[in-house]
């Protein structure tokens, strides 16, 4: 099992995109959202993408059982919503975790941005990469026991929200045990029982939220490991 960091990170991504809007984004509306509120809700017809410009964004779905699942986080410098672009009902629901700032971008100005900044090719790369990193969240979800799929999902949002930290890689979303458990699939107690695991075994470092990775290749070991001691009792 490996875990490739993306070719085109969405940072590097939307640090274009962002440059490329400057001449026209004081035709561009401006959001604000207090935490808890949403941006838009499932069902809902929204031709719009949306920059983060200030802080913090979870999507989610809520199953008819009333079980929240967290898709996925955005941070400042994040573009989100670009299912927009189907022209179909929003499959999700995107929630502030913060006060948060956006700007909204109507799907065909962001066409013609992209189009006049030669960037939709890389447009295309950005989005196979969503991709992928969507598909190999299924595949933990379908393959892995809970422990191994938070270990496996931090590890990947270390990739994406590391910050170089003197203790580590410091992920930039705050996360509460909550929120890590419907991202796994598992609960809130299981989460923070492994979350101790981690920091004995000084994988990790955790508080108020913020989750500093002591050592990337240390925490895909631990999860190399544990694959195959499932793997020797099967």
């Amino acid at each position: 099992m490996s875990f490739p960091k993306p070719a085109i990170t969405p940072t590097k991504f939307t640090d274009r995109v962002v440059g490329s809007l400057q001449s026209i984004e004081h035709t561009l509306p401006t959001v604000t959202i207090t935490r808890g509120g949403h941006i838009y809700n499932c069902a809902e017809s929204d031709q719009s993408l949306y920059l983060v410009k200030s802080g913090q964004v979870k999507t989610v779905i809520v199953t008819s059982t009333g079980k929240r699942c967290l898709l996925d986080l955005y941070i400042a410098g994040d573009i989100f919503g670009e299912l927009c672009m189907t022209q179909l009902g929003r499959i999700e629901t995107a929630v502030a975790m913060a006060d948060t700032e956006l700007t909204r971008i109507p799907y065909s100005k962001f066409f013609k941005i992209l189009a006049g900044s030669g960037l939709l090719e890389e447009f295309a790369e950005h989005l196979a990469g969503r991709l992928s990193e969507r598909q190999r969240v299924i595949v933990d979800l379908v393959t892995l026991e809970s422990e191994l799929r938070l270990a496996a999902r931090l590890l990947q949002l270390s990739h994406r929200f590391g910050q170089s930290h003197q203790r580590g890689l410091k992920i930039a979303a705050r996360l509460t045990q909550e929120e890590l458990a419907e991202m796994v699939g598992t609960t809130r107690s299981r989460v923070g029982y492994f979350l101790k695991r981690f920091r004995e075994a000084g994988l990790l470092e955790s508080s108020r939220g913020w989750i500093t990775i002591r050592n990337e290749a240390n925490l895909a070991e631990y999860i190399e490991a544990r694959l195959g001691l499932s793997d020797a009792s099967v």
